[in-house]
């Protein structure tokens, strides 16, 4: 895959770099470039946070990132204070690690995955662009990285809409299972996952495609009143997660549904699937599930 050149990216300067996740699956977390190239449109998160705060004006500034010149000197200094108390890092909830077709974002990310790793930190990323194999060097990267990529829909078609800018579904499937294949831990994060209002699917093709991983994370479309105009559109997320979950018990993949995902609902006649730990009579908030292959048994935990 050829890495597209473009113009040096502008520069900004921060700081801080590291900071504590309060995010469920994550310990800290970093943000190296502001803005994002793929200008995903569901709508993102980042990006509406960023424009609230008064970081960008517009969608358009958005797609330009900027690089944070001094990543790798405040990383060096803040590890120094963190490194005994930090588990693993996260990249990134504001920006993409590996931004399709933008070499400088890529090879800044190479640097500070290396250099936690050097510490015997751990990096835990996702992205919607294509894992260079790089990664796959282990004398350089540690074995114990967990590499994620976004997958909400099989569909180009789709793609082009919500993700315009992002590498093709192909080609993250395609990298992210030859890092899979190299023995490396990899996962995959279906969220937002759209209600059949904005496209009809199956969802146990996207599962099926994906089975090489290692971890599944399945949540809904969020910040778009759009899916309230599905009707049901709560059972249905209750029912999608539930097929997520017996999925990955069947094939031993672990799976986290995302709090808010599946809520009560009483007009749901269907009953929860039983498992072999027992679950509250609440309404859930959130699965854990855990394949113990020694036991040969699936463990899922609602809470």
């Amino acid at each position: 895959m050829a890495i597209k050149k473009v113009q040096k990216l502008p520069q900004i300067t921060r700081k801080t770099l590291l900071y504590k996740s309060g995010v469920e699956y994550a310990s800290y977390a970093l943000n190296h470039v502001e803005g994002c190239a793929h200008g995903c449109l569901y709508p993102c998160y980042a990006m509406m946070l960023k424009k609230r705060c008064g970081k960008i004006k517009n969608y358009q500034e958005w797609r330009h990132p900027k690089i944070v010149a001094n990543a790798l000197e405040l990383l060096e200094s803040e590890l120094l204070k963190l490194k005994h108390k930090i588990d693993h890092v996260f990249l990134c909830f504001a920006t993409d690690p590996f931004m399709y077709q933008v070499k400088e974002v890529q090879d800044l990310s190479l640097k500070i995955i290396e250099r936690l790793n050097k510490d015997g930190i751990r990096v835990i990323s996702i992205s919607k662009g294509v894992y260079p194999e790089n990664l796959i060097k282990k004398d350089v990267y540690g074995i114990n990285n967990e590499y994620g990529s976004t997958i909400v829909s099989l569909s180009e078609n789709f793609r082009k809409k919500y993700e315009p800018f992002a590498a093709p579904i192909k080609e993250r499937m395609g990298a992210l299972k030859k890092l899979h294949d190299a023995g490396l831990k990899t996962w995959v994060s279906i969220e937002p996952y759209p209600t059949p209002n904005i496209i009809k699917q199956d969802i146990k093709e996207i599962l099926e495609a994906v089975s090489f991983a290692d971890k599944i994370v399945f949540g809904k479309w969020n910040y778009n009143g759009i899916i309230s105009y599905f009707k049901d559109y709560k059972s249905f997320y209750n029912e999608t997660a539930r097929g997520v979950i017996e999925f990955c018990g069947q094939k031993g993949i672990e799976v986290h549904i995302k709090e808010g995902t599946m809520t009560s609902d009483n007009t749901n006649t269907n009953p929860r699937p039983r498992f072999e730990k027992i679950y509250r009579q609440k309404p859930l908030f959130g699965v854990i599930h855990r394949f113990d292959s020694k036991t040969k048994k699936s463990l899922v935990y609602f809470f």
